[in-house]
């Protein structure tokens, strides 16, 4: 069964970083591209980035280009989003998955960017 535990959500002032954090179990890991897709309360799904099996290329959307990178851990079977210079439009729930439009996603984790 596979599972997608997402963690690392936390309320932060407008400017600050977060690490997320996605355990992947029930599926080999290390066979999959990855994502992170995020909803705002009351909105649709957005894509947030992506990383390919081996962590050797990356990809994001451009309201987070240059702020949030995404990386992972095949070892420990661990997907991983550091979020920077955070800003009040983040605020949403974060999920992790494999594929851009979210289909497949854990409980997701909350961002709340607020001064």
């Amino acid at each position: 069964q596979v599972q997608l535990v997402e963690s690392g959500g936390d309320r932060v002032r407008p400017g600050g970083s977060l690490r997320l954090s996605c355990e992947g179990s029930g599926f080999i890991f290390m066979n999959y591209g990855m994502t992170w897709v995020r909803q705002a309360a009351g909105g649709r799904i957005e894509w947030v980035s992506e990383i390919n099996s081996r962590g050797t290329r990356t990809w994001y959307s451009n309201a987070v280009k240059d702020r949030f990178v995404i990386s992972r851990d095949n070892v420990k079977g661990t997907l991983y989003l550091q979020m920077n210079n955070l800003r009040p439009e983040d605020t949403a729930s974060y999920y992790c998955s494999f594929d851009r439009a979210g289909t497949e996603r854990g409980q997701g984790t909350q961002v709340i960017v607020s001064s």
